[in-house]
């Protein structure tokens, strides 16, 4: 492929995984990642997701607004996302791939059908401290490991039983904090550098195109509705994982 048919190649995908988060507040890393890895390194791809992903997941977690409220609450998360992120630079493989790469896939679809069928989880308001911190250290570790951010932290954030609105906006949070902390990692590894501005800013576009017609079809929807997209699109993330873990 010639520049100009991987940069449209490039636009295409970032288009749709914005679409997707959207619609259900996340899936912009595994579905980029996942389509970008057929034509650039996993480590490429995740470093052009950086700009794209940050800037969209700050645009998330900032509309709606009560923003403070928001941190206020998660704040231990947050914490463990920066302590787990750390541990997992320093102790864990960050190969993207093979058996962590399944074992996540596997877990995000078992927890899905759960969802499907309706068997709720939630945290007591008062175990949130301790929970949410072990929850962010786990999901830091993950997303070093992995380069998906889902788990644990989207049952943890779902289990908080907040409306549809922020769920989506609690997710926003913690995604930009898992996105400046594995910022941070690849530009230790190297992996950043000024060859990716035009396609990142290329993808930064299309990707808030995206995100605005999902958010418009999520705002159509009820409530029972965009449950069943959101656990339909952790069981295809999930899937699409474990099966990008097999090739």
């Amino acid at each position: 492929m010639d520049s100009h048919s991987i940069l449209f190649a490039i636009a295409g995908v970032f288009l749709l995984a914005g679409f997707v988060k959207g619609i259900i507040g996340m899936g912009l890393p595994t579905v980029a990642i996942g389509l970008l890895g057929l034509m650039m390194t996993p480590a490429q791809a995740a470093a052009l997701l950086v700009v794209p992903s940050l800037i969209s997941n700050i645009w998330q977690f900032t509309t709606g607004g009560n923003v403070i409220e928001m941190a206020r609450r998660l704040w231990p998360m947050l914490i463990g996302i920066c302590i787990g992120t750390f541990l997992g630079a320093v102790y864990l493989p960050h190969s993207g791939s093979g058996q962590a790469t399944i074992g996540l896939g596997l877990a995000l679809m078992a927890y899905a059908v759960l969802g499907l069928v309706k068997v709720d989880f939630s945290v007591p308001q008062r175990h949130e401290t301790w929970l949410g911190l072990l929850a962010g250290i786990a999901t830091g570790a993950i997303t070093v490991s992995t380069g998906v951010f889902a788990l644990p932290g989207v049952p943890y954030v779902q289990a908080l039983q907040m409306d549809r609105h922020r769920l989506v906006q609690a997710l926003g949070l913690s995604f930009t904090v898992s996105t400046v902390t594995l910022a941070i990692a690849l530009q230790h590894a190297g992996e950043i550098n000024t060859t990716l501005i035009w396609p990142s800013l290329i993808a930064l576009v299309v990707v808030l195109i995206g995100m605005q017609v999902g958010q418009r079809v999520r705002g159509m929807v009820e409530p029972g509705t965009f449950r069943l997209f959101f656990f339909i699109g952790l069981l295809v993330l999930g899937g699409h994982l474990a099966l990008r873990g097999l090739l």
